[in-house]
């Protein structure tokens, strides 16, 4: 499993980079995605990017204010979060892509994911 790390509490308007750990297996999949999960809600797509790092795609949710990386060296996919809002409160975590490349770029990042880390907490709050 991924392991997830970064969170914390932040106020408004805050950034914070977090990061997902995966093993080289996992990394070598078609794709990473970075997804999360609000108290009582369902588990919502954040961003994904690709094997290559050519490809990188984001929810709505994130309205430009979010950024998806990879560092093949460390295989480690990073999300890095700016002008935070309270309602950005939730676990965010990772899983490796589980289709094909082709399958990742036709569904623009969504799709099969799988062995999902445990997440990291990230509140926004004053």
């Amino acid at each position: 499993q991924p392991i997830e790390s970064g969170g914390g509490l932040v106020q408004p308007g805050d950034s914070l980079r977090i990061s997902c750990e995966a093993s080289s297996r996992a990394f070598a999949s078609a794709g990473m995605g970075w997804f999360r999960q609000a108290p009582g809600k369902e588990r919502y797509f954040v961003a994904a990017i690709d094997r290559s790092s050519r490809f990188t795609y984001y929810a709505d949710l994130t309205e430009g204010r979010f950024t998806i990386s990879r560092d093949e060296a460390k295989n480690t996919v990073y999300l890095h979060l700016t002008n935070l809002r309270p309602e950005d409160t939730a676990v965010y975590s990772c899983a490796p892509y589980v289709s094909s490349s082709s399958r990742f770029i036709e569904l623009r990042g969504r799709g099969e994911y799988a062995n999902w880390g445990q997440g990291t907490q990230v509140t926004v709050r004053y």
